[in-house]
């Protein structure tokens, strides 16, 4: 916002210039971006902080100032000069639902004429940022930036009966509002009614029917506290946001009501004439006292880690608007201001003694460590498993955990976790699966002309279906572009399936198990068919990986194959991690057996390699696919496959008889699968 430093010093006699004052509210937690000279003032930019709408005006700063320079604050009083005509026989205020509007003081002005306001106040509302109106509604702009309370003007004569009845909108009502929509009200909208219609909502805006116009001459003052959040569902259900519901909905100040009220009458007798009506009409019937909090000076020093004198705590507290009781025993009785909200618990008032002491006067030092820590479960598994993508070439990157529901339909098994209160749509559900992140940031490489991207993330996710809540660890991997740089007037090989199966392999290598096998049945929609494939563990499915659905691909406009990987940890933790076993080197060498293989399309190697594990050759030590071969001399339907057996026995020399029965075994056992020897 925008603060007149000639405004802020008309409440309180501050001793530095506008920089040096700049620079102390910054320190004390209202943060002033710039000070710049526009038409001969000093205008601040201001930042100020949610919880704080009492320092989102002039007054409220002033009152900080007074804390920082330890200078009186002006008293915030007003003496409009009335007539011996009562307002309470001219209109009336009724309030039907306390529990949403705790107070409603109001002020009725006879006979006033709506023009341009004075230069004066012109000026001043166009330097804070704000379009002048007319006279009447600039005085309600005016005090909001001034005393920061917002209030609202009506016609008088436009109000049926002359009232004013604070409710809760009827299913079917109608309005207007200012900004010529018409809303639709419900009983969850407080609204601010006459004798027969809503003629505003609540805290928000006021009605088109009733605003005043260039015929006004009757204005009734509206200055009011309603429940914010009342005005914060209420603003988000019909998507305004004004300036006073900004307010309203953060807490405004229940005790300044009615000084408000006096001061706006006051202010449009002066620019607009009028006959102000004797007394002001303030309906009260919810009294919201604040309980008194402790604060401990030993507290203080335990939080702050130095000590505040008595004092100066007081001192601070008293010019900041709190009321002081002492005991005499190092404590005090602290009661917060109508206007401060935000401060409910003894750690509060501690932060508002702390932030005006100054933070930069508490020294410098590192906490007290009691040398007790405790490692995160299962980080020894995780340390090895960041050290394992790396060397296998992936960076390690972090997503968010709140994504969009169209980013987390296409990847969710079960029902996606919904928050109850997004702050936004784009942030509305938790993760179902840690491919959309990975995928994002691959895009975000992709679209920056980087081609090879290897990316891996260790994260949670999160499901809800049927009830039960789940946050399983999942290590993602996502991989596109080439594998290394080819030779040269060569392309280089991009990376494919079989590349990304290795990798996982190396991972899955790092932990213990009886038996790891791979099947074609990844479980996921978003994985392209035939190219994707899942890894099970002693009978359990830990991964699963393949390449990205060429539909999902073509959507996100990518032109090359991108890769990714699904790795389940919760499991994976409980097999431990592989322990390393000392095995001598074998002084006697191992015989190496090929044979070449017609083999038919159906059978795949998974089937090889268990049907030779059936065996149970104690000495065949590794088997494993050399090379494959289509067409030519090899029939359609089939394939040639060069397989590789090794065999050993520690510390003894194999015959070849031996040998020999053991391959006999092996094509046996390979002719029940229809493979049969090249000739």
């Amino acid at each position: 916002m925008r603060l007149l430093s000639s405004w802020i010093r008309e409440f309180v006699d501050i001793p530095a210039d506008d920089r040096q004052l700049a620079a102390d509210l910054t320190m004390a937690g209202v943060a002033v971006d710039s000070v710049a000279v526009e038409q001969g003032q000093a205008v601040l930019e201001a930042d100020v902080t949610t919880n704080r709408p009492d320092a989102m005006n002039h007054y409220g700063v002033a009152r900080e100032a007074s804390a920082i320079y330890d200078r009186d604050l002006k008293p915030y009083r007003a003496s409009p000069v009335e007539s011996a005509r009562p307002a309470l026989g001219v209109a009336s205020v009724e309030i039907a639902d306390p529990d949403l509007c705790a107070r409603y003081s109001a002020r009725v002005i006879l006979g006033v004429k709506v023009g341009p306001s004075p230069e004066w106040m012109v000026k001043r509302l166009e330097a804070a940022g704000t379009r002048s109106i007319n006279n009447v509604a600039d005085v309600t702009n005016y005090l909001l930036l001034e005393l920061g309370h917002p209030l609202h003007a009506f016609d008088l004569d436009l109000l049926a009966g002359r009232r004013i009845i604070v409710r809760r909108g009827r299913a079917g009502e109608r309005m207007a509002t200012l900004d010529g929509v018409v809303r639709e009200l419900t009983a969850q909208n407080l609204v601010i009614a006459d004798g027969e219609r809503p003629v505003a909502i609540a805290g928000v805006m006021g009605g088109l029917d009733s605003g005043i116009r260039d015929q006004t001459t009757n204005v009734l003052l509206e200055s009011a506290w309603f429940e914010p959040r009342s005005i914060r569902g209420t603003a988000r259900r019909f998507g305004m946001h004004t300036d006073a519901s900004h307010r309203f909905e953060r807490g405004a100040d229940l005790g300044i009501t009615a000084a408000g009220a006096d001061r706006a009458a006051e202010l449009i007798r002066e620019v607009a004439g009028g006959e102000v009506l004797c007394g002001l009409i303030d309906v009260f019937p919810a009294p919201r006292p604040r309980p008194a909090l402790l604060l401990r000076q030993t507290e203080l020093e335990r939080i702050l880690g130095e000590r505040v004198p008595p004092e100066r705590v007081e001192q601070i507290l008293r010019r900041l608007g709190f009321r002081l009781a002492a005991d005499g025993a190092g404590q005090w009785m602290v009661e917060p201001p109508s206007f401060r909200l935000d401060v409910e618990r003894e750690i509060d008032v501690i932060e508002e003694v702390a932030r005006l002491f100054g933070y930069q006067r508490f020294p410098t030092r590192l906490p007290q460590w009691s040398g007790v820590a405790r490692r995160a479960p299962h980080w020894h598994a995780e340390r090895a498993l960041r050290e394992t993508a790396r060397a296998l070439g992936y960076s390690q990157t972090i997503s968010f955990t709140l994504i969009a529901p169209r980013q987390a339909e296409p990847f969710s098994l079960t029902d996606p976790v919904r928050l109850a209160n997004p702050l936004s749509e784009e942030a509305s559900v938790m993760r179902p699966s840690i491919v959309p992140g990975l995928l994002n940031a691959v895009e975000w490489n992709l679209n920056r002309g980087t081609r090879a991207v290897r990316l891996f993330e260790i994260g949670k996710v999160y499901a809800g279906a049927s009830g039960r809540y789940e946050e399983p660890s999942i290590l993602g991997l996502a991989a596109t572009g080439p594998v290394q740089e080819g030779p040269l007037h060569a392309a280089p090989r991009d990376m494919d399936f079989f590349d990304l199966k290795g990798d996982v392999e190396a991972v899955l290598d790092l932990f213990q198990c009886g038996r790891l096998y791979f099947d074609a049945n990844a479980g996921a929609d978003y994985y392209h068919p035939g190219r994707a494939a899942r890894a099970a563990m002693d009978g359990e499915t830990v991964a699963r990986f393949g390449q990205l659905h060429p539909r999902m691909a073509a959507e996100r406009k990518w032109r090359q194959p991108v890769l990714i990987a699904e790795l389940y940890l919760d499991r994976l933790f409980c097999h431990g991690l592989r322990r390393p076993k000392y095995e001598p080197v074998s002084r006697v060498p191992a015989v190496d057996r090929d044979f070449s293989l017609v083999v038919p399309d159906a059978v795949a190697w998974e089937r090889i390699e268990s049907a030779v594990g059936r065996l149970g050759i104690q000495e065949l030590a590794a088997v494993h696919p050399v090379e494959i071969l289509r067409g030519g001399p090899v029939a359609a339907g089939s394939y040639g496959l060069l397989l590789r057996t090794v065999f050993q026995r520690p510390g003894q020399t194999l015959s070849d008889t031996e040998v020999n029965e053991w391959s006999a075994r092996l094509i046996a056992a390979l002719q029940e699968l229809g493979i049969a020897l090249r000739a």
